[in-house]
């Protein structure tokens, strides 16, 4: 599905391009879901600001792919094939993470009572027990050193609700009540911990809803984006991975060292109303 052109005045940044210089140098990143959309442009961004990124997904294939992006950047990237249902191997790979990343997600698109609970059970392991999991793994590490960053990629649906998305609302709603705890027990010790929250995104799981969006309202694809992902949103595009990358880079920097605990909205306006 091709989103519409974008109005004047209201294009995202140039794929690549970061208007967020902070220097990385000497941390180490883990990232989730860093195959594709979200993910691979923040791996790709912290790289670019000299961190050694170690890119976790379960998607081989994809994370061969950063190695061409990535090989002119300050950083490294290095691919780290996990199926984050593995819980104890999650933890166990955050071990030495001076940052962390929490990105990856599934989505589902069906009313409750058609809800494969399966499902429920695999969106909730991946997009919140195993931030978990790994914000535990991480932590011991980031006390002893005094500092550390965890962002973790939320979603406007982490503060407010949509019809037929149970499982996603549920999983993010969790991760922004995480968010806040771990940042309260991490602030004597150095450590931040905010939600980033876009809007929708344009990312492969976002062209998926588009699908399901259309089966589930009755609806054309083509007027799914207008009619229902984008209807309450000010400005009417598609956020851009970079920009939501742009932001995860800016709280790792000193200038963000004193925002914690909260929720930082990239919606367009969604959330206005």
């Amino acid at each position: 599905m091709t989103a519409p052109s974008t109005p004047p005045g209201t294009s995202g940044p140039a794929a690549g391009a970061s208007s967020v210089s902070v220097d990385l140098g000497g941390r180490t990143a883990l990232v989730t879901g860093a195959a594709g959309g979200i993910g691979r442009a923040c791996a790709l961004r912290l790289a670019a600001a000299g961190a050694k990124v170690r890119a976790v997904d379960r998607d081989a294939e994809g994370l061969a792919a950063l190695a061409g992006p990535a090989e002119s950047l300050a950083g490294a990237v290095e691919p780290y094939v996990l199926d984050l249902t593995d819980l104890d191997a999650a933890e166990e790979a955050a071990a030495d993470a001076d940052i962390l990343v929490n990105n990856a997600g599934l989505q589902l698109v069906r009313p409750i009572q058609d809800f494969p609970p399966d499902v429920f059970h695999t969106v909730l392991t991946v997009m919140l027990e195993a931030p978990f999991r790994l914000i535990r793994g991480a932590l011991p590490h980031m006390y002893a050193q005094g500092w550390g960053r965890i962002v973790n990629i939320s979603s406007v649906h982490g503060l407010r609700a949509s019809a037929y998305k149970s499982a996603y609302v549920a999983a993010k709603h969790g991760l922004e009540g995480l968010s806040k705890t771990a940042a309260l027990e991490g602030a004597p010790h150095g450590v931040t911990s905010v939600c980033v929250n876009p809007g929708y995104v344009r990312t492969p799981l976002v062209e998926k809803q588009i699908v399901d969006q259309a089966a589930a309202h009755a609806l054309p694809e083509d007027r799914v984006l207008t009619e229902v992902l984008l209807k309450d949103s000010a400005i009417k595009r598609l956020v851009e991975p970079e920009e939501v990358a742009d932001a995860a880079l800016y709280l790792c920097s000193p200038h963000a060292s004193f925002i914690t605990g909260t929720s930082l909205t990239l919606d367009g306006g969604w959330t206005a109303h």
